[in-house]
């Protein structure tokens, strides 16, 4: 009597821990007698990593929002240290209205430069700063090519990708937009 309970007890045991071990899997699993859907070894792993990896999303964006308005400080910074001769720089390479425009990119790369830094108003800023970035292309790098060795136009495709974005997807949680607009901004 005690050996056959013994049996019993065991089998029930065996039987209820692969009934948990294949529901909790999702695995087909013939002695539960329903067929769940199989979740893939890859797609588990890949679904935990981005569950992880997402964490990193704010801090991520709060470090390449500053890194981008650092590469804007000293361009900015050059063109406010003389801008006579940034004005006649810009005449010489054919950009019209050579003064106002150099004003103009001074000004949206310094107000770029704070913004992005403080994560303010960031969806908006990164619009002028992609429309510098495509004037410097355009009017200084694109004739050296695509490498930055060649002063080509490698940075500033990097430079509006990140902007892109910014603008797409906003500055994270880390910024004065999520503090005034909440998720929305």
């Amino acid at each position: 009597g005690r050996w056959i309970l013994s049996i019993i007890v065991t089998v029930h045991a065996h039987y209820t821990c692969i009934r948990i071990y294949c529901e909790s899997s999702m695995h087909l699993c013939n002695t539960t007698k329903k067929r769940r859907k199989e979740v893939p070894m890859l797609q588990r792993v890949y679904l935990f990593a981005r569950d992880v990896l997402s964490r990193g999303q704010s801090i991520s964006l709060l470090l390449a929002r500053l890194a981008v308005a650092y590469g804007f400080y000293e361009p900015a910074m050059m063109k406010w240290s003389d801008m006579n001769a940034v004005a006649t720089w810009f005449g010489s390479i054919g950009i019209p209205f050579p003064t106002l425009n150099a004003y103009m990119a001074a000004n949206t790369e310094i107000t770029g430069v704070v913004l992005l830094a403080l994560g303010l108003f960031t969806r908006i800023v990164s619009i002028p700063l992609i429309v510098v970035m495509i004037v410097a292309i355009v009017t200084v790098h694109l004739p050296n090519g695509f490498s930055a060795g060649n002063n080509g136009f490698e940075i500033p495709v990097y430079y509006m990708l990140f902007l892109a974005i910014f603008a797409s997807f906003g500055a994270g949680k880390l910024s004065l937009d999520h503090l005034i607009f909440g998720d929305e901004q």
